[in-house]
This record gives structure tokens, sequence and C-alpha cells, in this order.
């Protein structure tokens, strides 16, 4: 019996090899994708299989998934190289220093990060958690200015061992996007990806902390648009006489979605999409607040206002969407009284 597992789990590494060989064009520059995380990433992370997969019925073969690591099982044939280090705090790699050989050896494009799982269940402060973030992501600047960086509100979590734990991740969610908002930069941007809008520890893991079939399946889900518009900017400088043609006003929608709440505040994100079939060049998001409220602060869009009237315009890297491919932006803004969802306009 184990001489054939052993067998069995050869010819799958082998045909997961097979595949990757195949996917990617010849002569093309594959964008380098790392997964980095703990074991929700890498133990073994199925949702990078279905992601990886997804990526390659959509036409993006030119990717290859990197990291130290190996795959982990799952099954299914994937590009399964990643950095998801089972057990590790991010506190502990940022002072550790281990992310610069990491990157060194892996040379990423485009960095998947859902971390900070272990650091919220040994109650390390928010801040001191942001902190090391901060650092990771100069070591991955250092690496490569011009980082495509994807940040995850992590998973919720309720393992029974530790009551208080559902709420630490909320908080240290709640906490990212002014991190983020003050940490992106326009050459190497941060992507806030809410994984935790959604998931449910009941029907979604399988220990109140680690996702089951239906989580990775989440999770993948939930990657995927923000990567499909990181790839889109990732990779070498474009040649100036291949810049997209602007396409006409009106084939692109605008997604609104209230992602929290709380007394007086709440975040708010919108999904720019490419509805047409040519290349975007460039897009404005418009809506009117009836309820008053004001934008405080915003990330990964331009922002204006006149009263109640908000229009959001892209901030350059993300402003060029291939058809089908979307990049979302947020904003924390007050509220009193009413909270209504705008109908914002795309173009």
């Amino acid at each position: 019996m184990r001489r054939i597992s052993a067998v069995l789990a050869a010819m799958l590494a082998a045909a997961a090899a097979v595949l990757f060989a195949t996917t990617v064009p010849a002569g093309a520059a594959a964008r380098r994708i790392m997964p980095l995380g703990d074991s929700i990433t890498g133990s073994p992370g199925c949702w990078r299989a279905l992601l990886w997969n997804r990526l390659q019925n959509a036409g993006h073969t030119d990717i290859d998934f990197v990291g130290t690591l190996p795959p982990q099982g799952c099954g299914v044939a994937h590009d399964g190289d990643n950095e998801g280090h089972g057990g590790f705090l991010a506190t502990n790699v940022a002072a550790q220093n281990q992310l610069p050989g990491w990157l060194s050896a892996t040379r990423p494009d485009v960095v998947l990060m859902h971390f900070g799982t272990n650091d919220v269940w040994s109650n390390i402060a928010p801040a001191t958690i942001l902190g090391a973030f901060t650092t990771l992501v100069n070591q991955m600047r250092a690496s490569n200015p011009a980082m495509k960086i994807l940040v995850a509100k992590i998973i919720p979590m309720n393992p029974s061992s530790c009551a208080d734990c559902a709420q630490r991740v909320v908080a240290f969610n709640n906490a990212i996007p002014a991190w983020a908002a003050a940490t992106t930069t326009q050459q190497s941007p941060i992507t806030v990806v809410d994984q935790w809008t959604g998931f449910s520890t009941a029907t979604d893991t399988y220990d109140g902390v680690h996702p089951n079939a239906a989580g990775d399946q989440k999770m993948a889900d939930t990657w995927y648009p923000a990567l499909v518009a990181a790839l889109a900017g990732a990779g070498p400088d474009p040649d100036p006489s291949d810049t997209p043609t602007p396409q006409p006003p009106g084939d692109c929608t605008a997604a609104y979605k209230n992602a929290g709440q709380w007394q007086g505040g709440f975040q708010g994100e919108v999904t720019v999409t490419n509805t047409g079939t040519a290349p975007m060049n460039g897009w404005e998001v418009r809506w009117t607040f009836a309820d008053g409220q004001r934008i405080n602060q915003i990330w990964n869009g331009t922002l204006s206002t006149g009263g109640s009237s908000v229009v959001v315009r892209d901030v350059g890297w993300n402003g060029t969407l291939a058809p089908g491919a979307a990049t979302t932006f947020g904003f924390l803004a007050s509220w009193n009284g009413a909270n209504s969802a705008p109908a914002p306009t795309c173009s």
C-alpha cells in the first residue's frame, strides 16, 4: 500500500510539472507569484490549487507560483510552490529576517499574503503585527521595487481553545486598511483583499481555524479578481507602443459593498470590472451618498468630493484592465442615522 501511494504521489507530481511546463508560452517571461503565510497558506493550502487552475482556465498561463516549500497534497495537479510555513508568526519572520532569503531564492513579482493568524492567536497587538508587516513589505520592495502586494484581511478564527480569538481577528482586520493606505505606493501598491467577509468558521473550516473544501473555494474565489488586477500591472515595464486604446465609456461596472460597519463609521469597497471587449486605460466611478456619509480615507483610488457627490478615479497602476479583469478600491467613512448603499456608475 505504501509503495502504491508513493508511486501515485510521484505520478501526481509529474503531472503537475508537465502541466506547468506546457502552460507557459515559449519565450514568455512568467509573472512570479509568491503565496506567503502560515498553515492556512501551506498545510496544505488547497485554495492555491483552486486558484491556480482557475487562472489557467481563464487563459492566465504566463504565471509561476513560487516559494521554497513544495506542494503539500490536495490531489489536484497545480503549481504548488509556496511560502506557507505552518505555525509561523509574521512578527517572528520579520524579527528573524527570514523573508529576504525566500525572496532571493524565488524573485516574485506579486505576493499574496494571508498572515497573522498565529500572531492573533498569541494575543499580539494589531499595531505590533502591522509593524512586522511594514518590515516585510520593505523587504519585498528591496527585492523588487515594483512588487505588487496583496494583503488579506484574514479569515475568521474561533478555536475551542481561544474564546477571545474571534474578536481579536476583527480588531486586527479593522486595522489593516489604514495601514495599507499609509504604506502603499504607486510603484509598489498594496491591495487589501477581504477574506473575512462571508467566511464562516462553522461551515468553512474543519476546526474553527483552517479552511475545509468550502473554505478553500471561497478563499480562491476572493483572491482571484485582485490577483488578476495585480497581474495586469506586474512584470516588465510595457512598451509605450503597446499602450491600450481607451475603450468607450460605459463598458465597465462598479459594485459597491459595505465591508464592515461600527458606531459612526464604516469601511466601503468598490470593485470595478471591465465588461467590454477592449482593454481599458483609465476608469472613473461616481455616486451620491443619500444619508450624508463622508469619506475620510481612501486607498487604491483618487478621491474628489463635492457635498454628497463622490468621484473616484484610478491611481495609474490599476487603471489598465483587460476585458473581464477587475480591481478594487476601498475607503473609510463616517455615517450618522442611516447608511444606505449608493448605486455607483462607471465610465
